[in-house]
């Protein structure tokens, strides 16, 4: 059984990864940042407002609700049913 000190080693290419992953995140952010306000003088409606609440928010619960779905699938079994029926139909199988 591996000791925990083993399991928690970070390695070099997971720190660049996170380092690049970070810095993706600044980026975007900057620039959302200067889009943001570099749009202020664009007067938006009451009804933009609400379609740009509704949009995010129907988009959101839709991915939440994929997620949901992903997770549950995997863990009651539903994405491994077919596994064992597929590869037992692929070696019974006579290719000549």
């Amino acid at each position: 059984m591996p000791q925990s000190s083993e399991r928690s080693k970070v390695g070099a290419g997971q720190i660049v990864l996170l380092i690049v992953l970070a810095a993706l995140l600044v980026v975007t952010g900057a620039w959302a940042a200067y889009v943001w306000n570099a749009s202020s003088d664009v007067p938006m409606s009451t009804h933009g407002w609400i379609a740009l609440g509704l949009g995010t928010f129907f988009s959101l619960l839709i991915g939440c609700g994929l997620m949901a779905l992903m997770f549950f699938s995997s863990r009651s079994g539903h994405d491994e049913a077919a596994t064992p029926h597929f590869r037992e139909r692929r070696e019974g199988e006579d290719r000549t």
